[in-house]
């Protein structure tokens, strides 16, 4: 896992480093693409389940699975999220970070940083012995202290051979709960997180979810191993 995980990693850093006012979703989506194929790996999202894309990127109120667009432009202000997964040797790897476009908001810098935190209070409880609940608790709570909407209809997940194993892993919950963590697991754990209502439709792309009240939302992931005293972050 460590091989594609840090490819995917560095796709996404390349995608951060490449997002300014002007550039489409698109442009975004060829720049991962090139990363991760001359690492010698491949792109996981490419027609996973039909995706037509090397990535998911999502801008301002879509919270995930947005399919890139030569007519999406990047402008000044919006935040931008981008979801990336590289596949080798069987294995892969699943990371998403929000960028911000320029100059944003106050409003919009807090529920970035909130909800990448929440990622770490998550982690937390990514020890063995631990209950998957113990992580997606941590996180929703945090979130929910800013009056935050945790998104409930999608879950971080196990990782390896495949994209989406089990356990999922929701970001909201009561602790004590699921599956118990053993060292040696990979999962995937992602905090969706929208400034207002937790509520999201999918549009008629049938893959692009996004908040009900248009509302902006942020997303961050990384895979984590569970090792025998903790856990490490594997796509840092």
């Amino acid at each position: 896992m460590r091989e594609p995980c840090a490819i995917t990693a560095g796709a996404l850093r390349a995608a951060g480093a490449a997002v300014r006012p002007g550039i489409t979703t698109k442009e975004l989506d060829r720049i991962i693409s090139k990363f991760i194929r001359e690492a010698g790996a491949v792109p996981t999202f490419l027609n996973y389940g039909g995706f037509p894309a090397n990535a998911c990127i999502s801008v301002n109120e879509q919270v995930i699975h947005g399919i890139p667009s030569h007519s999406v432009v990047l402008k000044e202000g919006d935040i931008v999220s981008v979801d990336v997964g590289a596949k080798k040797n069987g294995f892969t790897g699943d990371a998403a970070d929000t960028f911000a476009v320029g100059e944003i908001s106050d409003e919009a810098k807090r529920l970035i940083e909130v909800t990448r935190q929440s990622f770490f209070e998550g982690i937390k409880n990514a020890r063995p012995g631990k209950r998957v609940s113990d992580i997606s608790a941590a996180i929703g709570e945090y979130c929910e202290r800013f009056g935050y909407g945790v998104v409930r209809e999608y879950t971080g997940h196990g990782v390896g051979r495949e994209l989406h194993e089990d356990p999922a892993i929701p970001n909201y919950g009561t602790p004590g709960r699921g599956a118990r963590l053993i060292a040696g697991m990979t999962l995937a754990i992602e905090p969706m997180v929208n400034l207002g209502t937790a509520d999201v439709k999918v549009l008629p792309d049938r893959w692009t979810v996004i908040t009900a009240d248009r509302k902006i939302s942020a997303h961050y992931e990384n895979t984590v191993l569970i090792t025998p005293t903790g856990c490490e972050i594997l796509t840092k």
